[in-house]
């Protein structure tokens, strides 16, 4: 098993982040196997999209008609108002993705990109890790 930690700047609004140049570059050289690309945090989450064509920000309106940032309707106590919905975007896009790696590549599908998924806007920074396992 290989794992390396980043940081990655999301900065204070919500974001969707492509990882996948980063992953692909993680995998290079490594053979067979598996990665694992985990956030270990309680607000954000990974997911598998298409980006550049829009669906980056369809799946942000998404989130915000599904999770609306509207401060009266969280329990949530701490953060900015409505910050509440960070905390259950993870029940919804979950924090971490497995993909297949054959011969040291990514085996995702045409159109497919891992993403980071963050809609807190306290936290402007994120730690992603990726995690390699041999097959």
């Amino acid at each position: 098993m290989e794992t390396l930690e980043f940081t990655v700047a999301t900065g204070r609004g919500s974001t969707v982040v492509d990882l996948t140049p980063n992953a692909e570059q993680f995998c290079s050289g490594k053979g067979d196997g598996l990665i694992s690309v985990f956030v270990p945090h309680a607000t954000a989450g990974v997911a598998i999209i298409e980006v550049g064509a829009g669906s980056d920000r369809d799946l942000m309106t998404a989130i915000d008609e599904l999770l609306p940032a509207a401060p009266d309707r969280w329990i949530h106590e701490h953060g900015t108002p409505g910050h509440g919905r960070d905390h259950v975007l993870p029940a919804f896009i979950s924090p971490s993705v497995t993909v297949p790696v054959v011969d040291g590549r990514i085996a995702l599908g045409t159109w497919q990109s891992i993403v980071l998924v963050d809609t807190n806007v306290d936290n402007p920074n994120r730690s992603v890790r990726f995690t390699f396992i041999s097959g």
